[in-house]
């Protein structure tokens, strides 16, 4: 199949080349033209601008906008719907509020234009990993899309089979799921990064108590110097808290066990808000993710060895830098992109 990416940031050109790998073509267009050009080299046709990256797509359009949610988002899908025509196809890859999707693909569909929304985990490793997809949209237009997703899946690699599955829709034993309607989708990866908050918590704090079992306002007979990275490699094997999330913990100790070139400072991406206030308005509790999000707040106050893990993790898995003290700003509630 053929598609067109607008975005080339640290998913948008590694789905593209993922893509290609796979045998499908691409037409590719990003404000950056150096980015353009480099997928150009690697088999993607170049576009100059949006229209002429539709100029470039065979009937019917497949659009996969790959940008940060937010203003920028809304301004290219605007652009698109005045361009496109009956039967093309706007893809959302970013990390949109699912409410949006929502309204989106009510206009959209006024023009005859499906929108699907589309949940993607993987941040800078998605190349060689695969993609996780949370996928949301009508059935019979996700269907159609299905060569495109299963290509970017991870595929079943060596995870042993859920017993208990048979008979089930196998997308997501391939790492790829159609969750529902539009919007299904985004809500899916919005709680799915909820829940990722919480996970790198208890991790971040679980070390922290580790690097200050040595403190001088224990007894001395009960301090414990302990090697951080060798626990985060023992954990790796066989325990029942491994992850991938433990596996970049254990990276990052191994190469700097004081994880000094980290500040602490930890950015919320805007998903965790979201997920908050979809338990508020289901009247669902939801303690660990509150107050794993209200660390992350803490953190641009004070910060704990905790939160350098934190940050370790962030960076690990989608290549988020931590802000300088100069580019710091209030809090501001448009998601900057956790995978």
């Amino acid at each position: 199949m053929q598609l067109g990416m607008i975005g080339l940031g640290r998913m948008g050109g590694n789905i593209v080349r993922r893509l290609l790998r796979a045998g499908h073509t691409a037409a590719v267009y990003d404000r950056d033209e150096r980015a353009v050009a480099a997928l150009a080299a690697e088999g993607a046709v170049g576009a100059s601008d949006i229209e002429d990256l539709l100029r470039k797509l065979p009937a019917p359009r497949i659009v996969w906008v790959m940008l940060p949610a937010g203003p920028i988002t809304e301004t290219t899908i605007e652009t698109l719907s005045g361009l496109l025509g009956s039967g093309d196809v706007v893809i959302d890859g970013g990390n949109t509020f699912w409410k949006d999707d929502i309204r989106r693909a009510k206009w959209l569909k006024q023009r005859g234009v499906h929108y699907v929304d589309v949940g993607t985990s993987g941040g800078i490793w998605g190349l060689e990993r695969g993609y996780c997809m949370m996928i949301g949209g009508e059935k019979e237009v996700v269907a159609k899309l299905d060569p495109i997703f299963a290509a970017l899946a991870p595929g079943e690699g060596d995870i042993p089979k859920t017993p208990g599955r048979e008979g089930r829709d196998d997308r997501p034993v391939r790492g790829y799921l159609h969750a529902g309607p539009s919007g299904a989708g985004h809500f899916v990866k919005m709680i799915h990064n909820g829940i990722e908050y919480g996970l790198m918590q208890a991790y971040a704090e679980g070390f922290d108590i580790l690097r200050n079992a040595s403190s001088e306002g224990l007894p001395k007979e009960e301090r414990f110097d302990l090697d951080l990275p060798d626990i985060a490699e023992v954990w790796r094997r066989g325990s029942v808290i491994t992850s991938w999330l433990l596996d970049l913990t254990a990276t990052a100790l191994a190469s700097d066990r004081d994880l000094a070139g980290y500040t602490g400072y930890v950015e919320d991406s805007g998903e965790g808000r979201w997920t908050i206030n979809a338990a508020i308005d289901e009247a669902v509790p939801a303690d660990v993710l509150s107050a794993a999000l209200y660390a992350r707040f803490r953190s641009r106050r004070e910060h704990t060895f905790g939160e350098k893990v934190l940050s370790a993790m962030r960076h690990g898995f989608g290549g988020h830098v931590e802000q300088k003290p100069a580019e710091r700003k209030a809090s501001d509630p448009q998601p900057k992109g956790d995978a």
